[in-house]
């Protein structure tokens, strides 16, 4: 990869998870030092800050966290959007993954723009495709990506400016997937692997595969990566650990051939929760990730200090 401008863009939500604590997820990466990770890769690295949501004061009538939220997708779409047209790479740290109702559709509204298609590689444990009506939590960060669909029982969101198409999504990890987000999955015809696909056959003939179809359409690739998607031996730092994730070598793998496909055009990472994690685990294991993305190899990976 040729050295692109990567901007970095703090979405400390939290009101979209059970759990709280993801809103220092974007402090996290900083203070791990991401930037000088990517900038050591001889990209162009800006901090954007973080986006700040304008409260709609529909809390007073309805349900606050879900108000909250509603009030975060309206900020950060349009400060997506400001940051796929404006750097080559935006690399939104988050926060739980109901910020992807914003940064998605932003994203896709600028491919749009452009005239290219926007497609989605979803590193996950769970689909994410309950809508305001199926979940039964009533935690939205298992809706985002019903919302980009543009499936019905999502009108509380904001209006779309671009849905994404149900043939450009891949999912890779899945292993904890409710019965009504079955029925989507397999009436959307999603493209999705769960673990036990994996195991039969690896990462690489399906990520290969993706993307490939995305080359062929001239698209723009966003990658969605859930802390939930690794293994929770390997990343604890996460309030919805489902065991049996992919492994440090799978996820570098990953990793590693987004880098060489050259078609990344941003990236969310989501759901770092600080709080759970033990001496900084996942929080450097998510920048090393991010790092292979953007052209890190085996050859620069430093060495770590042992920690008692």
């Amino acid at each position: 990869m040729e050295p692109r401008r990567i901007a970095l863009l703090g979405l400390p939500v939290d009101e979209g998870a059970g759990q709280p604590g993801c809103l220092m997820g974007p402090d996290a990466y900083r203070t791990a030092g991401l930037a000088g990770m990517i900038r050591a890769l001889g990209h162009e690295v800006t901090d954007l800050g973080r986006v700040v949501p304008v409260p709609s004061g529909t809390a007073l009538s309805g349900d606050a966290r879900r108000a909250a939220v509603m009030d975060w997708v309206r900020a950060i779409l349009p400060a997506a959007q400001d940051a796929a047209a404006g750097w080559d790479i935006p690399v939104f740290l988050g926060g739980d993954h109901s910020l992807t109702a914003g940064t998605l559709p932003g994203v896709a509204a600028h491919a749009a723009r452009l005239g290219r298609p926007q497609f989605v590689l979803w590193l996950d444990a769970h689909s994410d495709v309950h809508t305001l009506d199926t979940s039964e939590t009533g935690n939205l960060h298992g809706t985002p990506l019903a919302y980009a669909l543009g499936l019905p029982g999502c009108e509380a969101y904001p209006p779309l400016p671009a849905r994404i198409e149900p043939g450009h999504v891949c999912m890779m990890g899945l292993r904890s997937v409710d019965p009504a987000e079955r029925r989507h999955i397999a009436e959307l015809g999603l493209d999705a692997h769960d673990m036990r696909s994996i195991d039969k056959t690896g990462v690489t003939k399906p990520l290969l595969a993706f993307l490939d179809r995305v080359r062929q359409a001239k698209g723009r690739l966003h990658v969605s990566f859930d802390v939930d998607f690794l293994d929770p031996a390997i990343a604890p730092a996460v309030g919805t650990t489902v065991p049996g994730g992919a492994t440090f070598r799978e996820a570098h793998l990953i990793m590693e051939l987004l880098h060489d496909s050259g078609l990344v055009t941003s990236v969310d990472l989501v759901e770092l929760n600080p709080f759970l994690d033990h001496a900084g685990q996942t929080t450097r294991l998510m920048s090393d990730l991010c790092a292979s993305l953007l052209g890190r190899s085996v050859l620069d990976r430093p060495t770590r200090m042992f920690r008692a």
